[in-house]
C-alpha cells in the first residue's frame, strides 16, 4: 500500500502539484477517485451533463494549459463545456488510470469525439484527446481543475494557428505583389 501512495504523489509532483500533507484513509481516497471517475462518466464519456451538480461546486478554480489560469468558474460552467462538445459529436472516453492523495485525483484519460454535424466536423473533428486532469475534491466536490491535454492532437489547433498562417501568407504576399507590380510596369 505505500508503494501506491508513493507512486501517486510522485505523479502529482511531477504534474507540477505538491501532494496533500493531511493523513486520509484508503476509503477516503477511494470515495474521491469515484467522485472524479462520476464525473468523467456522466459529462464526458455520455451525455448525462445535468448531474454536473452531483460533482461540482458552486465555484470552482481552473488552471489550464490556456489563458485560463486561476480562474474562477460557476459550477454550470462544465455542464456547458460538456454540452457545447456533446452538442456538435457523439464524445466518448476511456480512464486509462487514476491516482490520488487525500485530496487530489488525478487521471489520465482520452476523449473520443465522432462529430454529428459540419460544426462538429469543423470544430471537433473525428479525434481522440489524450488529457491528464487533476481535480482537488473538498467535502465530496471538485473544488479545482487541472487541465494538462494535448491540444495539438485536436483539430481545434487550426482556430490557433489559422491567424498566424494568415499573417504570414500577408507578410509574404507584399513583397510578391511589389514584384509583380514593378515587373508588370517594366513590361
Amino acid at each position: 500500500m505505500h508503494i501506491k501512495k508513493a507512486v501517486a504523489a510522485a505523479f502529482l509532483a511531477a504534474t507540477g502539484i505538491a501532494a496533500a500533507q493531511e493523513t486520509c484513509t484508503d476509503e477516503q481516497i477511494e470515495a474521491n477517485k469515484e467522485i472524479a471517475r462520476g464525473f468523467y462518466q456522466d459529462l464526458w464519456f455520455t451525455d448525462n451533463t445535468d448531474r454536473y451538480t452531483e460533482y461540482v461546486a458552486d465555484t470552482y478554480q481552473v488552471w489550464d494549459i490556456g489563458d485560463r489560469k486561476g480562474v474562477t468558474e460557476k459550477a454550470i460552467e462544465q455542464k456547458v463545456i460538456a454540452d457545447r462538445f456533446h452538442g456538435g459529436a457523439t464524445m466518448t472516453g476511456e480512464i486509462q488510470f487514476m491516482v490520488a492523495d487525500c485530496e487530489r485525483v488525478a487521471t489520465r484519460w482520452t476523449a473520443t469525439s465522432k462529430p454529428t454535424s459540419l460544426v462538429g466536423h469543423i470544430m471537433i473533428g473525428d479525434t481522440t484527446l489524450p488529457i491528464i486532469n487533476v481535480v482537488k475534491i473538498e467535502d465530496g466536490k471538485i473544488v479545482e481543475f487541472w487541465n494538462h491535454r494535448h491540444d495539438i492532437d485536436a483539430s481545434l489547433v487550426i482556430f490557433k494557428t489559422a491567424p498566424a498562417f494568415i499573417k504570414g501568407v500577408l507578410v509574404g504576399a507584399i513583397p510578391f505583389g511589389f514584384l509583380y507590380w514593378r515587373a508588370r510596369r517594366k513590361s
